[in-house]
This record gives C-alpha cells, structure tokens and sequence, in this order.
C-alpha cells in the first residue's frame, strides 16, 4: 500500500472509531508500520474522527520524528502512547498496524473486574483468542507501555484496565477490526452477566474452534496451554483444573 493510500485508511479509521463511539473527543490513537524503521501515527490532541491525510506525522524506532514536515501538522507532536505503539512493533515483527481506543463497554467489565479471558463467544475465541487484562497503568506513560510489553507478544487484543483496548495485526486496517470483534464481544459478555448467568461453552467446543483458528493462521505461540488454562481443559493431575473442566462441562449440558 502507498503511503498515500495508508494515510487515508488511518484517517478513515479514524473516522469509524468516533462515528461508532470507540473513541470521544481527542482520545485514541491509531499507528501504521511504513518500513523497517519508519511508523506512522497519529498526532496528539487531535479528534481522531477529523483528521485529515496531511497531519499524520512519521516517527523512527525511538520516537523522534522523521520525514516531511507539512503546514498542516508542523504544530503537532506524535500520539502521546507513542511509547505503547513503538513496544508492539518492538515485540512483534508480524504487526503492521495498531490501534488504541477507549471502547466504553470494554472499560466498564475492567472496572467491574470481569474479564474476558474466558469470554463464551464463540467469534472471539476463533479470531482475538484469549483477550487479557493488564494492570492498571497510567495512560500516555512508561508504566503502561511496560504492562503491555508481555502480553501483547502473546496476545492480539489487550483490555487495558479502567483505560481501553489495545489490537494489533499484519495491517491497520485488520487492527481496527478487531477492535470491532473485541468491543462487540464486552458488550455481549456484558448482558450476559446482566442476565445474572454465564453459561460456559464445554471444553470440546473449545477445541472446535481453536480448530478453526489455527486453520486461519491466528494461533499465537502458546495459545494451546492459554486455553486449557483459562477454560478449565488442563489434561494435568491438577484437581482444581479438572473440577472446573467438570463443572464447565455440566453447566454446557444443561444448555447444549
């Protein structure tokens, strides 16, 4: 893709974040890889759903700021979770685009303390995997670049306590995404927990669909061991393991 071409995806992303309430104001931030040391972002301060091709501003590796300055982003300064967006390029060579967003029914299961890590949607698990939560961490700093720095080599979408949502991918636009997937599948979770119960899927449909994902080229190194953890599938003598896989696998019979 040209870098024209990219600029204008960014924009247009930028676009779909606020038009769809993934973002308010002048928050989020969206970032491209144009080469092996060049990034594209963002500027701070700027609302997201405005911006045009020409403001975008080009970083190296580091953070400084490279390439052309124009008149219309001469005053700017990069996104300031630059220090976020720099580490998933740092720990993933696979990953071309990244977007931050301040998706509001995802920040408000991080408040509550109800996690997605073993979410019931089945579009999710095949697609996003298992969705984290990292600690909290005060936004636009080094903490919160450091508290994203393990999970997200492991990870595609990051639930970023009390502040977002984090999603990587091979391009921008596919970070984007799954952002949409990540959102969609807190506000699912969401009324299911209003609901007053979470049925959980039985172990073999998990294995179903992490099937699934690995015949689309998603699984992350580690995604086998995650799942067993996480939805009770542990082929260990752990007894707490194996009573969680039993009681996952008659609360599903109940259902299924």
């Amino acid at each position: 893709m040209s870098d024209k071409a990219l600029r204008e995806q960014i924009c247009q992303i930028g676009r779909l974040m606020y038009q769809n309430g993934y973002i308010d104001s002048t928050s989020g931030n969206i970032s491209a890889r144009l080469g092996p040391d060049r990034i594209l972002c963002t500027p701070s301060g700027l609302a997201k759903g405005f911006m045009s091709p020409d403001q975008l501003i080009e970083v190296d590796p580091d953070g400084n700021r490279v390439g052309a300055v124009t008149e219309a982003n001469a005053h700017l300064k990069p996104t300031s979770e630059i220090l976020m967006h720099l580490e998933c390029y740092r720990q993933r060579d696979d990953v071309n685009g990244v977007v931050h967003a301040h998706p509001p029914t995802a920040i408000a299961l991080t408040i509550a303390g109800i996690g997605l890590e073993d979410c019931a949607v089945p579009e999710a698990i095949i697609i996003l995997g298992i969705i984290p939560t990292t600690p909290y961490a005060t936004p636009s700093s080094a903490e919160n670049r450091d508290a994203i720095r393990s999970l997200i080599r492991e990870h595609d979408g990051l639930m970023l306590a009390y502040h977002g949502s984090l999603t990587v991918a091979d391009s921008v636009w596919n970070a984007y995404m799954r952002l949409e997937t990540l959102e969609h599948t807190a506000k699912i979770m969401y009324m299911a927990h209003q609901l007053g119960n979470v049925i959980p899927l039985p172990p073999h449909q998990i294995d179903k669909l992490l099937a699934q994902r690995r015949q689309l080229g998603l699984m992350r190194p580690g995604d086998v061991q995650r799942f067993r953890h996480a939805y009770g599938l542990d082929d260990t003598n752990d007894l707490e393991a194996r009573i969680r896989a039993i009681v996952r696998e008659a609360l599903a019979d109940l259902q299924l």
